[in-house]
């Protein structure tokens, strides 16, 4: 038997954010992905240049499959570029390479909020599912312990994703910043790639938002149980 969840209209606003943010990010990268750079730097190039620029030469840049799944991993040190990113000279692609460089540059200088973020991961990678599992357990059973260690579990994956928030903007602004002072983009080069990363920035708005949102929907739940 179906029932009606009322308290899923607290999550409507970050429902309509994430799909706009989404298109966004999509329509954007796509814009500017057309535009090539006149210095015609690939992202992998650029990726290279700025971390042996900052002495990061174990570092490895590699190409992986999808699209838009770049990202750098502190485990093994390595900047991961989608094939849009890696090989491409566009103005769109030399601003993700960047950015996600600024991430392996971060985890040298020892950037506080990554390092709670990472720290967190695991605590957050068992709670973004256990949480949910041990709340409707206990609203199941009508354990109010249940209930509680649920909400507090997920609290974590809200922690995690307030951290996130200045680890990505200031990877965005570390990345504009050495586009610009090495000339590897220029003026409106540099008003290109910062559409990009602002669009992106708002994904994980986006998410941060849901996960706040979540956490208000579970306090409902609970009052109401």
């Amino acid at each position: 038997m179906f029932f009606y969840d009322s308290t899923f209209i607290i999550l409507l606003p970050a429902l309509i954010i994430s799909a706009l943010a989404q298109i966004k990010v999509k329509a954007t990268f796509e814009k500017y992905y057309r535009i090539k750079s006149i210095n015609g730097y690939t992202g992998a190039q650029v990726a290279r240049t700025l971390l042996d620029a900052e002495g990061l030469y174990d570092v490895e840049v590699k190409q992986i499959a999808g699209k838009l799944t770049d990202h750098y991993d502190p485990r093994n040190r390595m900047v991961s570029l989608s094939r849009d990113v890696y090989g491409s000279t566009s103005i769109a692609s030399i601003g993700v390479a960047a950015h996600e460089t600024g991430h392996a540059i971060q985890h040298q200088k020892h950037y506080a909020p990554l390092q709670i973020r990472n720290s967190i991961v695991p605590v957050v990678n068992f709670s973004s599912n256990a949480s949910w599992i041990i709340f409707l357990v206990g609203f199941l059973f009508r354990s109010s312990y249940l209930i509680n260690l649920g909400i507090l579990l997920f609290t974590a994956v809200v922690i995690f994703q307030l951290v996130t928030l200045p680890v990505e903007f200031n990877a965005s602004n570390r990345a504009l910043r050495v586009l610009q002072q090495r000339t590897i983009l220029y003026d409106n080069e540099i008003k290109g790639a910062k559409s990009v990363l602002t669009a992106a920035a708002m994904t994980y708005i986006a998410a941060a938002l849901m996960s706040i949102l979540q956490l208000i929907r579970l306090f409902v739940l609970s009052r109401d149980r």
